[in-house]
């Protein structure tokens, strides 16, 4: 008895002398995007930090930050290379900042026929070479993430190639962009996209491309009075993070966030499928826009004035003419 009350009276003096064993403090991974959280992106980016704290048993926590919170599209790439925040998932269009010009390989226009032919790239073993290429750039790439088929939006109907004429139409900055959309015949005017909300209102630009989830989303349709089917590109994203810190953690803590990125990924581009269908309906019920299906000879004219750009076989935006034929072989 007397052993025991020594050995409590011990446990109280140090518990008052040193406090509680404290807790292992979870690892945070700051996930930083541009869109809204209920976006295809922002909701696997919140899947992913679900995936991630149950599959670490809580050693990993994962905020995420839409909507351009701390970094917008001009300064994510620079702040996750310094180390501000971990982890990113930004559209193909970005990676020329980081001297790599072949992610613009997925702005060409009219290249994938449906998702299917998208996923036999980005899932098959381009997809894979494409991620490998960011070693060299402090980031490490984790996967792809669909957003959908991009759609235009004016406030004048565009069924028309001609119509499309002088048309100033907000891009991603992108040399692949530039050319596709002056191929068409309109002026192609990179923003943010935090900006282009505003932009349209304030009649900065006429008309914007984009997948129809974030066109609701950002509630472009209540600026724009047309939204043209047109499926004239894809929009998708690599998900990247640090390197530095990836490869810092501990291999077990690796090997479960990346099974939890492989379902989130899994999860995103059913979503991304799903989302689109949902939005196009919420903006047909919205009454604010009205939505133009093209017929096939008006989407065939679009196809042929926008596909001149790599026709030819040329380099287009420093991509390499392989590069773009085996794009297209593996699409087929």
């Amino acid at each position: 008895m007397r052993n025991f009350a020594t050995t409590l009276f011990a446990v109280i003096i140090s518990t008052l002398i040193i406090g509680p064993v404290a807790a292992e403090e979870p690892v945070v991974i700051r996930f930083s995007h541009v869109v809204s959280p209920d976006s295809p992106k922002g909701k696997a980016a919140l899947r992913f930090a679900e995936l991630a704290a149950e599959r670490t048993g809580g050693k990993v926590r994962v905020d995420v930050f839409p909507n351009s919170r701390l970094y917008g599209d001009k300064d994510e790439m620079a702040a996750l290379l310094a180390g501000h925040v971990e982890m990113l998932a930004p559209s193909l269009s970005k990676f020329r900042v980081l001297r790599i010009s072949d992610f613009e390989v997925f702005d060409l226009p009219f290249v994938f026929s449906d998702l299917a032919a998208v996923h036999r790239v980005t899932q098959g073993e381009i997809g894979k070479e494409m991620l490998t290429k960011l070693d060299k750039t402090g980031a490490i790439g984790l996967a792809f993430w669909d957003n959908g088929f991009k759609q235009m939006s004016s406030n004048r109907p565009l069924r028309n190639v001609e119509d499309l004429a002088g048309l100033k139409v907000r891009i991603q900055p992108s040399l692949v962009l530039d050319a596709s959309i002056s191929a068409l015949g309109a002026r192609p005017h990179p923003l943010e996209f935090s900006e282009v909300y505003s932009s349209l209102k304030a009649g900065v630009v006429e008309a914007t491309e984009g997948p129809v989830s974030n066109f609701y989303t950002q509630n472009l349709h209540r600026a724009q009075k047309y939204l043209t089917l047109s499926d004239h590109g894809y929009l998708g994203y690599a998900v990247i993070a640090n390197r530095n810190f990836w490869n810092g953690l501990p291999s077990e803590t690796r090997a479960a966030l990346e099974s939890a990125m492989r379902d989130a990924s899994v999860y995103a581009n059913q979503i991304a499928l799903e989302g689109n269908a949902a939005a196009l309906e919420a903006v047909k019920a919205s009454g604010h826009t009205q939505v133009i299906e093209l017929t096939s000879d008006q989407s065939a004219a679009w196809r042929t004035a926008a596909r001149k750009i790599y026709s030819d076989g040329k380099s287009v935006g420093g991509i390499e003419p392989e590069l773009v034929a085996r794009i297209l072989k593996a699409a087929e």
